[in-house]
């Protein structure tokens, strides 16, 4: 979320890489933040993929619908919907073989690759972000089957977005918390109204509150509980500055940065928002337990 991004970056302390958020293709995105070891994505890729497993599971056979809110250019969706890691994506994008092609020749090129790599019965996936250009190339890619370059902080979407939301079961966002608030969650959610409510599933930055979307999210009947005990690295501090201003964050907070933030790194709770009787009989460590025990995924499977 370009603009959004850049003014809470400035009025927290953390570095902007808004000039990377809406560009034409992901080379420049992935090109900037390897050099700081993002890395959430692949956090994402596992523990969403056991969430739709679970979900989908007794159901019809049909492809599990995935709402991806601030999908950026559609990395999320190339991680659910293909044999790729977050590992492939940084060689693919910084190789000198695609150094030099257009905006448009990539955007080829990606719908070639992602689709010798698709998963079988994929998820549908529906993109959410300001960033038009970034949702553009998603689209353009085959990574989002459907996108919105819509502001639902301050406004209702489109008919055309409310379709393809409604007919979500898992709602995720993996770096937009802190940008994006309750009022972005209830408009999507009100798409879904008459059918079972999607589950919601989030990584926030420790120092960021999650109180406001899961008190919103509860009056949508979905209980939230956070995977204590676990958090998942985001990203290496770009400087000192940064990493003073989490720390000092983390203080005001009674929140202990030793093993986690002391060592260089932004960390990032997981939250995960169901309905109270799916929480009571599998409560969410109890759920995503062998994903977190499998550790690191390989998802290689002879594709590359």
């Amino acid at each position: 979320m370009t603009d959004g991004r850049s003014l809470h970056h400035q009025k927290s302390g953390k570095v902007s890489f808004a000039h990377v958020y809406d560009l034409r293709d992901p080379r420049g995105y992935f090109n900037t933040l390897g050099k700081f070891d993002y890395s959430i994505a692949g956090d994402g890729q596992r523990l969403f993929r056991m969430l739709l497993e679970t979900r989908k599971n007794g159901t019809d056979d049909s492809p599990a619908c995935v709402v991806d809110v601030c999908c950026s250019y559609g990395i999320n969706a190339a991680l659910l919907k293909h044999h790729v890691t977050l590992d492939d994506l940084y060689e693919r994008y910084g190789s000198e073989e695609l150094r030099t092609l257009s905006d448009e020749e990539l955007a080829v090129a990606d719908a070639e690759y992602y689709g010798s790599r698709r998963r079988e019965n994929a998820s549908r996936v529906v993109g959410v972000d300001v960033a038009s250009n970034a949702v553009s190339y998603g689209l353009r890619a085959g990574l989002l089957d459907a996108g919105a370059a819509e502001n639902l902080e301050d406004g209702d979407p489109s008919e055309a977005l409310r379709r393809e939301v409604s007919r979500a079961d898992l709602m995720v966002v993996t770096g937009g918390v802190g940008y994006i608030s309750g009022r972005t969650f209830g408009r999507l959610l009100d798409c879904c109204a008459g059918r079972p409510t999607p589950w919601v599933a989030a990584f926030a930055l420790r120092w960021v509150r999650y109180e406001e979307i899961s008190s919103a999210l509860s009056g949508y009947g979905l209980v939230t509980e956070s995977l204590g005990g676990h958090t998942f690295r985001q990203r290496r501090f770009v400087n000192d500055a940064e990493r003073e201003y989490a720390l000092t964050e983390l203080a005001a907070m009674g929140i202990d940065p030793e093993g986690k933030e002391s060592e260089g790194y932004y960390h990032a709770n997981f939250y995960l928002s169901r309905p109270r009787e799916q929480v009571l009989e599998k409560p969410v460590h109890e759920l995503l337990e062998p994903v977190l025990e499998a550790g690191e995924p390989s998802d290689r499977d002879g594709c590359r």
